[in-house]
């Protein structure tokens, strides 16, 4: 059965119904779960499914929200080591990959990081630009939680937290045999129906905080089609024996270009990289893992800033240093020694004075430091993982309202087959995937609401 949990604040929202006690001669009665109606259940209390609730209640819906988990976004209380890149300046929709990226083109353009901006603003919450137009909260990333559970409450939006779903089914037909055109969601705290579904359960990224395939079973329940699901934003990771002359620099960053791809497919990054134990990770890193395939080559120039080939040559001409501590100048002083001890594996020797270094060996020192080519043989996977590439085939979504083929059956946010950079790119989406999906629910609802009470 397909589960899920949720959130049930007060008690005046417990979904049982108690019928009056029987007399003692009777046997007790069991308690009996009554139906509660809503006109949208959005499943998952994270950034885009709170984001989308809050706004669907306050654009006049009765919205439930659901998740397995009593606490709400802890990927938003845990992201920018607790201060939350909660946006990017610089959003476009070149800033996310997925089999159809241009996907988002249309609710980025319709919710923009500005947008998002006046909402702190309104709420007075502090904020700075860190770096390549990353937005983070001054205090805390808490902040961000109060003010999204604020607009839920502005909106009246239910909440049920834990509360496990068993069962998702279209409702019965009519007498008639004519559809209802609604939904049936069995549930810990009884069954709900409604009009509408928002899947919003995020990806597989950090089980640790509760993160589960639950929305993927729910796309495949109703035949809708996954692309492949993937670590995205992820460490790299080795041969561990190919890896041991390096496992020592574990703690050692630097700025780095990085690089994988070919021809089109082509893509670098310019950012930080940091050595580990078992590999790779840093900024740069992260970015580029989300393109890589299994099986090919990363490339990294260790000396972007540098032209090497030249300042090596000049130095082979007037300096009598050791070309480790020549290499210092430009590179951290541990990697430019682990650099050199490799001289006589690749057929050179790199631990003497550079002016008696041949041409050919500085040279080649020089190339390899600028096209540093290694294959990893894995990623560090969804424990550490940011988000989850692949999702929802957006083949099967309208980019306009989330909806997908299944009619009244809506995705937002990282279920759904689009991720974005390292840099609050995929906050940014989930923000502009619940508006277009809020504002998509209030026009298809409300009018059809009017018309059935009118009936």
């Amino acid at each position: 059965m397909l589960r899920l949990n949720s959130a049930d604040p007060t008690a005046s929202q417990n979904a049982y119904a108690r019928r009056p006690q029987p007399s003692s001669a009777a046997p007790p009665l069991v308690l009996q779960p009554m139906t509660s109606q809503f006109d949208v259940v959005i499943i998952g209390a994270g950034a885009a499914g709170l984001f989308c609730a809050g706004l669907a209640g306050q654009l006049g819906l009765k919205v439930l929200l659901l998740d397995h988990s009593d606490r709400v976004a802890e990927k938003i209380r845990i992201s920018g080591g607790g201060h939350c890149n909660f946006t990017n300046l610089d959003t476009t929709a070149s800033n996310f990959l997925g089999d159809n990226p241009h996907f988002c083109r249309s609710a980025l353009s319709r919710y923009s990081p500005s947008d998002f901006v006046l909402l702190l603003q309104k709420h007075q919450i502090a904020y700075h630009e860190k770096h390549k137009g990353q937005l983070f909260c001054d205090r805390s990333a808490e902040d961000i939680i109060r003010m999204l559970l604020t607009e839920c409450a502005v909106g009246g939006v239910t909440r049920w937290q834990p509360c496990a779903v068993t069962a998702i089914r279209i409702a019965a037909s009519r007498h008639d045999g004519t559809s209802t055109g609604s939904y049936e969601i069995d549930s810990e705290h009884g069954t709900i129906r409604s009009a509408a579904v928002v899947v919003a359960t995020g990806g597989l990224s950090i089980p640790k905080i509760g993160a589960t395939d639950f929305g993927y079973r729910i796309a495949r329940q109703f035949d809708l089609p996954i692309v492949a699901l993937r670590p995205a934003l992820v460490p790299l990771t080795f041969d561990a024996q190919a890896w041991a002359p390096f496992a020592e620099l574990a703690g050692l960053s630097l700025p780095v270009q990085l690089e994988t791809g070919t021809k089109k497919d082509k893509i670098s990054f310019l950012e930080d990289l940091l050595f580990t134990h078992r590999g790779l990770s840093g900024p740069g890193v992260l970015q580029i893992s989300s393109y890589w395939q299994p099986g090919t080559p990363v490339r990294i120039n260790l000396t972007p800033q540098h032209d090497l080939v030249t300042l090596l040559s000049q130095a082979k001409a007037s300096s009598r240093k050791l070309v480790a501590n020549e290499l210092a100048a430009t590179l951290p002083s541990r990697l430019a020694d682990a650099w050199v001890a490799q001289g006589p594996s690749l057929g050179h020797d790199w631990r003497r004075p550079i002016n008696e270094a041949s041409d050919k060996a500085v040279t080649a020192l020089a190339e390899r430091l600028r096209r540093w080519e290694l294959t990893p043989n894995g990623t560090e996977g969804y424990a550490k993982a940011e988000v989850t590439a692949g999702g929802v085939d957006t083949r099967c979504l309208s980019s306009q309202t989330m909806e997908s083929t299944q009619p009244g059956l809506y995705f937002v946010g990282e279920v759904v087959d689009i991720t974005g950079w390292l840099g609050g790119y995929n906050f940014q989406w989930a923000w502009a995937s619940g508006f277009a999906c809020a504002q998509a629910l209030a026009a298809k609802l409300l009018p059809a609401r009017t018309t059935t009470a009118s009936d």
